[in-house]
C-alpha cells in the first residue's frame, strides 16, 4: 500500500511482484532496463561485490577452467567482469549464464561476442539443468530476492546442491535508506518505466539480516560467510565442501 509509511513497507518483505518477471513484457523496453541496470550496477559497486567474493574463494583451475554458473544472469553483464576478472589473475575459466527469459538470453548473447568462456543456457532455475552444469561455483545477483519468504530455503539448498565449492549470493539490502535512494536515483536518471517500478519494488522484496539467518537454516546449511557491502547490498558465501 504506497499510503503506508515506509516504517510499515519495510517491516517485512513485500510479496509484489516485479514487471522484470513477466515473459510477456516488451523486449525492447526489457533491453532498456537492462542498460540501466547495468550502469546502476557499475555506479554503486555491485559488480565489485561479487568479483570481491571469487577473491576470497581462491580459485584455482587444476586440471580443467573452473566453472561458474551464474543463474538469472540479465543481459550478462556480471560475467562479461567475472571474464575480466579471470583473465587478469590467469584462472582458465567457463562462464555459464542461465536465465529463463529469451529476451535477456538473446541481450546476453550478442554482448559476449568478445568472451569465448562465456556461454549461456535458457533454463528455469528449478530444471535439473542447473545441476547438470557441474558448476564449481553458483553465484547469483540481484535474484534470490524475486522468491518469497517460503521458496528461499528451497532455493538455497538447490544452489548448494548444484556447487562442487561454493554458492555466492549478492543481493539486496531492505532498508529505509536503499529504498528512497532507489526511488530518487530512477527519477531522476531513468527513463525505463520498468526500472522505475521494478528499483524500488526490489527493495521492498529485499532481505534483512534477520531473513537471510532464518532462511538459511531453514535450508539446512552452515559455515556461510554473510557481510553487508555498500550500497546496501549483503555478500553470502556459503562452502559446499
Amino acid at each position: 500500500d504506497p499510503t503506508q509509511p515506509a516504517s510499515a513497507r519495510l517491516a517485512r518483505r513485500s510479496t509484489l511482484p516485479e514487471l522484470m518477471d513477466n515473459l510477456a513484457a516488451d523486449p525492447a523496453v526489457t533491453r532498456q532496463s537492462l542498460r540501466e541496470l547495468e550502469l546502476i550496477n557499475r555506479l554503486l559497486g555491485g559488480f565489485a561485490l561479487s568479483l570481491e567474493a571469487l577473491d576470497t574463494l581462491r580459485l584455482e583451475a587444476a586440471h580443467a577452467p573452473v566453472r561458474i554458473v551464474d543463474v538469472g544472469c540479465g543481459s550478462g553483464d556480471m560475467l562479461r567482469r567475472m571474464a575480466h576478472w579471470a583473465r587478469r589473475r590467469g584462472i582458465p575459466v567457463d562462464l555459464v549464464g542461465v536465465d529463463w527469459n529469451p529476451v535477456m538470453i538473446a541481450v546476453a548473447q550478442e554482448a559476449s561476442v568478445a568472451y569465448p568462456e562465456v556461454r549461456y543456457v535458457q533454463a528455469d532455475v528449478w530444471s535439473d539443468e542447473l545441476t547438470q552444469l557441474g558448476a564449481d561455483v553458483v553465484h547469483s545477483s540481484l535474484f534470490c530476492h524475486h522468491f518469497d519468504a517460503p521458496e528461499l530455503p528451497r532455493l538455497m539448498r538447490h544452489f548448494a546442491a548444484s556447487a562442487r565449492r561454493a554458492v555466492v549470493v549478492n543481493d539486496l539490502h531492505r532498508h529505509w535508506f536503499a529504498y528512497y535512494s532507489i526511488i530518487l536515483l530512477t527519477r531522476l536518471f531513468s527513463r525505463s518505466t520498468q526500472v522505475k517500478y521494478d528499483g524500488p519494488v526490489s527493495v521492498l522484496r529485499a532481505m534483512t539480516r534477520a531473513d537471510w539467518v532464518e532462511a538459511l537454516a531453514a535450508a539446512g546449511l552452515s559455515g556461510e560467510q554473510l557481510r553487508w557491502r555498500w550500497a546496501f547490498r549483503w555478500q553470502l558465501i556459503v562452502p559446499t565442501r
